[in-house]
């Protein structure tokens, strides 16, 4: 679990169940994005919370759910608000 310590204290991260987030002060957790399926049984990942893209038709939810990962590890925890 990578954890993004910014300047003024602000804990960015991907949330996994890992470590005990609650031990590191008052917590704000916000969505990042909806990995829902469709009608035909497809998944799809939308990052438009964190101005991102809406992507996929993935066969599986776990393949979603690796592509939302990977595209919030990439272009969302590093960013400089």
């Amino acid at each position: 679990m990578e954890l993004v310590i910014e300047s003024g204290g602000k804990i960015r991260c991907i949330y996994d169940e890992a470590i005990d987030l609650g031990s590191l002060g008052n917590l704000r957790i916000e969505r990042a994005s909806h990995v829902e399926p469709t009608a035909e049984g497809l998944w799809t990942v939308d990052l438009t919370p964190v101005a991102g893209p809406k992507f996929g038709m993935f066969a599986g939810r776990n393949e979603a759910l690796a592509a939302e990962i990977a595209w919030l590890s990439q272009n969302w925890l590093m960013r400089n608000d």
